[in-house]
This record gives C-alpha cells, sequence and structure tokens, in this order.
C-alpha cells in the first residue's frame, strides 16, 4: 500500500494509581520489548489532551512491523507484564502501521 511503511507503533495511554509497583510492569516489560526490538519515541514524558479525553502518561513504542508488534502484545513475557500492571495502571493499547507518504507540507 503506498505511503504505508513497514514500521508499526503501540500508542499507549495511562493513568498510573500505584507508581511504586508501576516500577514492577516497567522492569517485566522490558523483557518482551527486548525480545521483539521495541525502540521508545515517547515515554511519560509532558504532554497535554488538547482535544478529546486523554490520560496522564503518554507512550510511544516503535517495532519494525505491525505483526511484531501484535506479537510482542500476545506474548507470554508481555502477557506477564500485563498482570502485573493490573490494579496498577489503566491503560488504553492501539497498535498502528507507520506512514510515510504525502504530508501537508509537500
Amino acid at each position: 500500500m503506498e505511503g504505508w511503511i513497514a514500521k508499526a507503533y503501540w500508542i499507549v495511554s495511562v493513568d498510573v494509581s500505584d507508581p511504586e509497583g508501576y516500577k514492577l510492569y516497567v522492569t517485566e516489560h522490558a523483557k518482551a520489548f527486548r525480545k521483539y526490538g521495541a525502540r521508545f519515541f515517547a515515554r511519560g514524558g509532558r504532554s497535554e489532551a488538547v482535544e478529546g479525553k486523554g490520560r496522564s502518561r503518554i507512550v510511544v513504542i516503535e517495532f519494525k512491523d505491525y505483526a511484531t508488534a501484535i506479537e510482542c502484545y500476545r506474548s507470554p513475557e508481555y502477557a506477564k507484564a500485563i498482570d502485573i500492571r493490573r490494579n496498577k495502571a489503566a491503560a488504553d493499547i492501539v497498535v498502528t502501521d507507520g506512514y510515510d507518504g504525502p504530508q501537508p507540507t509537500d
């Protein structure tokens, strides 16, 4: 498909209710992210929901392709991380293809 690139991304929106417990999740998810070659593009820095409802923490994670991004999310390694995250944070996670097509500045 023209404009679509192989890379894919997790767009994650999180509200952390137990910061100390959440640190265990971060340690655990690193195992899955290493295995699947994840790369952070945004990781909880300054953000503002300028339209719609947002959460307090935004994370953007790059994967080599869509299949790998989905495989990581469904992996046993990440399932362990999800179990740890329960009752410590509420998250919305969307997996999307990357895009390298025409831009408004073209």
